[in-house]
């Protein structure tokens, strides 16, 4: 079957009945269920699920309905930046499968959730109708704080929905995309400053490594702070060169690394035993390599 993946992260990381709910609600729609990392600094989740482009939609559509009626940006702290309660939701083609499935999938997710709960949503990457909204970052940007003084002015007037945040959820973020890495490093410091640092000195924005986005996180439980990584192309930076830069930058600082983490699955091109020793990826398991996942169903 032609198999497209999906990979929506949910602002909540904390209340295990929610985010177990999200769950049972993507595999009652018939979605395979890959994969769910929860972090609790973070206050997110992320799903990994794949099944035929129509299987899919009728999953993210039942994760909204479960998840709005579950969650209160209002009410929510996390580090990591959020603009909805369902995040941001991307379609991604497996093998064999044209990006334009994604695309298409991905528009007409956001036009339904968009009417069902007369929420504001935005396109982006492959997805997006205008070239300015590509970027995750860019549409992000201000956070759900700012959302509403943000949707006033025309050029961020969301491509479906009204005008003004859902209350509680915000808005969401739809698109299409190739496969991305979600991958963090743990430094031994409280200092938030010095991840900032080096996450700015390596992003491909500021100069960097190319296919690189990051930013500096503190995990205040732990005690500790974290740069977080977005890998966009995983052929151009790869998991240990993204490690190496940051155990670079974190010496210069007179800083350790502790070890580094993966949030849901890597392809095998990307992942392996060796791969994960270098890194020092935590709880490091065939698992957490995508076609692993895929051959067990």
């Amino acid at each position: 079957m032609a198999w497209i993946e999906c990979v929506p992260n949910v602002s909540e990381g904390r209340r295990r009945d929610v985010i177990e709910r999200g769950a049972r609600a993507i595999g009652d729609a018939g979605a395979a269920v890959l994969d769910v990392s929860s972090d609790p600094a973070h206050n997110r989740t992320v799903y990994t699920f794949a099944h035929t482009a129509e299987t899919v939609a009728r999953a993210v559509q039942a994760l909204f309905d479960a998840a709005l009626a579950s969650i209160d940006l209002r009410d929510h702290h996390g580090e990591h930046p959020r603009l909805g309660a369902v995040d941001v939701v991307p379609f991604v083609p497996l093998s064999g499968v044209p990006m334009s499935t994604c695309v298409r999938a991905a528009r007409e997710v956001a036009a339904a959730v968009s009417e069902r709960h007369g929420l504001p949503v935005y396109l982006y990457e492959e997805a997006a109708l205008r070239p300015e909204r590509r970027r995750l970052e860019q549409i992000r940007r201000g956070g759900f704080e700012g959302l509403a003084a943000r949707m006033q002015q025309d050029e961020w007037a969301p491509d479906f929905g009204p005008r003004h945040p859902h209350p509680s959820a915000g808005a969401s973020v739809i698109g299409a995309r190739r496969f991305l890495i979600a991958y963090n490093v743990t430094l031994a410091t409280t200092r938030l400053d010095i991840a900032k640092r080096i996450a700015a000195r390596i992003r491909e924005s500021s100069g960097g490594l190319p296919a690189l986005k990051a930013m500096g996180i503190a995990l205040e439980d732990r005690g500790i702070v974290q740069v977080s990584m977005n890998l966009t192309d995983f052929t151009r930076t790869s998991m240990p060169a993204a490690f190496d830069a940051v155990v670079r930058e974190a010496g210069a600082c007179g800083v350790a690394v502790i070890d580094s983490e993966l949030v849901g699955l890597a392809p095998a091109d990307a992942l392996s035993k060796t791969i994960a020793e270098h890194i020092r990826l935590t709880g490091f398991t065939d698992d957490q390599i995508l076609e692993h996942r895929l051959r067990r169903l």
